[in-house]
């Protein structure tokens, strides 16, 4: 059966939102917020603050919080995998002006990650004006499909062309004049950006990437999208008249959507980000599955439940892998998980079901857009993988840390911030002669003192020879105390 495909785009002044939908179910869900549009794309004229020989690196200022970072392998001029490759501090020095294009968003803690290699996306191809190769999705696996692409581009390209390109996977399908058109956008494009580069002062942006509803016409739409939705009748108009010029096979798919229902309601959407943000999901064979993410590594734990279906126990854990194998697939998409993934599927004693999870695995992720690498199971059977993170995932861009927790996932019981409150209030006595200690805490740990822990503190204020009285301030988290010398 053919998938089919549907895009919803909900748009508001604030953010857009877009969720891909595969036969009625949410796949991916995209979030952009005017506040905080993604970088990934843009083209800066920026400067070196800072080179470091050591790490073969360098800062360079392009007009956010924090500092970028620029690799030399990202530098042109810098060959790699040469033993003679030109170090950094020959190819850049603090205070130049560099033209720079961000090929990371910043993430937690890291700045943005920079090229001076200058990618230009179209719908078809991209654009690599500093090259001079032509390059192929690894997606077009066939040799001879390969060929036949490379051959026919370059009977398009016009006998000036100096600079590079990729072809994407959607090239495939593109006519000979889809494919001029898209070379002519980009060189046209190019051109913009070089001119305002000749005079451009440090921190001046020279190419922002498009907005996400229009990124859809151009990255998300292929031949199984049978039809893009959009709530607003102005961001339909603009993608209407972007898509004429630049997708015209795509614009004839746009519709406004009239309804009186909001969009991403009728399709279920936001109780799906709304799963997509909790830490345990629900498998409907009974098991289930516990995700966490880091810094470093996001994991991934299944279980069985209460699902005890089956023949026997070894083919109720292989059910429950089987299926657990495709619901972590969209999961992954869904949040937009990257970097290192580790995968706990419940251990199967025959090589067999272990084969058939994980085939069954790396068809469900066939679908992801996304690059990424799975390995097989290791020796304490776990799944390793990694899939490429340009971006935040969708809890970083929707959630904060908890100001309570800050982000452990974990509190301190009301008893073991008593005890602290008596160790602190003894380390004060001896430090300073007050005339009464006040304890102010939350209600739950005031309410400990005043019964359980009631002797404790008698004893304590019996052991300092001074008076302690109590305080519920209301506005304390349960970790929260203080103690006030009176």
């Amino acid at each position: 059966m053919a998938v089919t495909e549907e895009i919803l785009i909900n748009v508001t002044p604030q953010e857009t939102r877009v969720a891909v939908i595969e036969q009625g179910v949410t796949q991916e869900v995209h979030v952009e917020r005017a506040s905080a549009r993604g970088l990934v794309g843009n083209i800066t004229m920026g400067r070196v603050i800072r080179v470091l020989p050591g790490m073969q690196s360098a800062f360079v200022d392009i007009g956010g919080e924090r500092a970028a970072f620029l690799h030399v392998a990202d530098i042109r001029g810098h060959r790699h995998n040469d033993e003679a490759a030109t170090p950094i501090e020959k190819l850049i020095a603090e205070g130049q002006n560099l033209m720079v294009q961000v090929v990371k968003d910043p993430i937690g803690t890291k700045g943005a990650r920079l090229s001076t290699q200058v990618s230009i996306a179209g719908r078809f191809l991209v654009y690599l004006p500093q090259e001079s190769h032509i390059g192929i999705s690894q997606r077009i696996e066939d040799e001879e499909e390969r060929a036949h692409l490379r051959e026919k581009l370059r009977q398009l390209l016009p006998p000036e062309e100096k600079g590079g390109f990729i072809i994407r996977t959607m090239a495939e399908a593109a006519s000979d004049r889809e494919l001029k058109s898209d070379i002519d956008y980009l060189r046209r494009l190019w051109g913009g950006i070089r001119d305002k580069a000749a005079s451009a002062a440090p921190l001046t942006p020279l190419y922002q990437d498009l907005d996400l509803s229009l990124r859809v016409l151009r990255d998300f739409v292929h031949e199984e999208t049978v039809r893009i939705l959009v709530d607003s009748r102005e961001a339909c108009q603009k993608m209407l008249e972007f898509g004429q010029d630049f997708t015209p096979n795509v614009a004839e798919r746009v519709a406004h959507y009239l309804g009186e229902r909001p969009l991403f309601d009728l399709y279920g959407v936001e109780d799906e980000i709304e799963k997509a943000l909790a830490r345990r999901v629900e498998l409907k064979s009974g098991g289930y599955l516990i995700i966490d993410q880091t810094e470093a590594l996001t994991t991934v734990d299944v279980n069985t439940g209460g699902f005890v279906n089956g023949r026997s126990f070894d083919d109720t854990i292989f059910k429950t892998n089987l299926e657990a194998a495709q619901v972590i697939a969209r999961q992954l998409r869904l949040r937009n998980l990257g970097g290192i993934i580790i995968v706990d599927f419940i251990d199967m004693d025959t090589e067999e079901h272990r084969n058939a999870v994980l085939n069954e695995f790396r068809k469900a992720l066939a679908r992801d857009r996304t690059r990424m690498t799975v390995n097989g199971f290791t020796q304490l059977g776990l799944v390793e993988m990694t899939r490429k993170r340009t971006r935040e995932s969708l809890a970083q861009v929707l959630c904060e840390a908890c100001p309570v927790c800050e982000g452990r996932g974990r509190l301190k019981t009301a008893q073991t911030v008593c005890y602290a409150v008596l160790r602190e209030l003894l380390r004060e006595a001896r430090q300073f002669n007050a005339r009464e200690f006040r304890i102010l805490a939350s209600q739950q740990v005031i309410d400990l003192f005043l019964d359980e822990e009631s002797q404790s503190l008698a004893a304590l204020s019996d052991f300092i020879g001074k008076p302690v009285s109590l305080q519920v301030e209301t506005v304390y988290n349960q970790e929260q105390f203080d103690i006030i010398l009176m």
